[in-house]
């Protein structure tokens, strides 16, 4: 069993600066990559970025890539989204995530909103 509390949303004018951060709790061991989607109003959920956790090797959607860093600390169990020069459309609900052997598991989310 693996838990995941995300936090660090809010609202902020666009070309301003985030940081989101998951805690994850329980059988980490077997997480082999962790990272965020996002779902935009109306929208579908949409990957963002993903870290693999044992090499740390960083993949990011073409949207975000150059903006977006996604980081991990495996001794403290966390997952990091550092959002820079934010955008309106990177609005959305946004969801930590870690590959959890064969499956995916997610955190309840943080609203992330870009005022223009």
């Amino acid at each position: 069993q693996v838990h995941l509390v995300e936090s660090g949303g809010g609202l902020v004018q666009a070309g301003a600066s985030l940081s989101l951060s998951c805690a994850v709790s329980g059988d980490t061991i077997g997480i082999t990559g962790m990272g965020w989607y996002r779902q935009p109003p109306g929208k579908e959920r949409e990957w963002v970025a993903t870290v693999i956790r044992y090499n740390g090797r960083e993949n990011y959607a073409d949207s975000v890539k150059g903006r977006f860093t996604v980081s991990r600390d495996n001794d403290k169990n966390m997952v990091f989204l550092q959002m820079n020069s934010l955008r309106p459309e990177d609005t959305g609900v946004y969801y930590c995530y870690a590959s959890y052997y064969t499956t995916e598991l997610w955190g309840q989310g943080t609203q992330v909103t870009v005022s223009s």
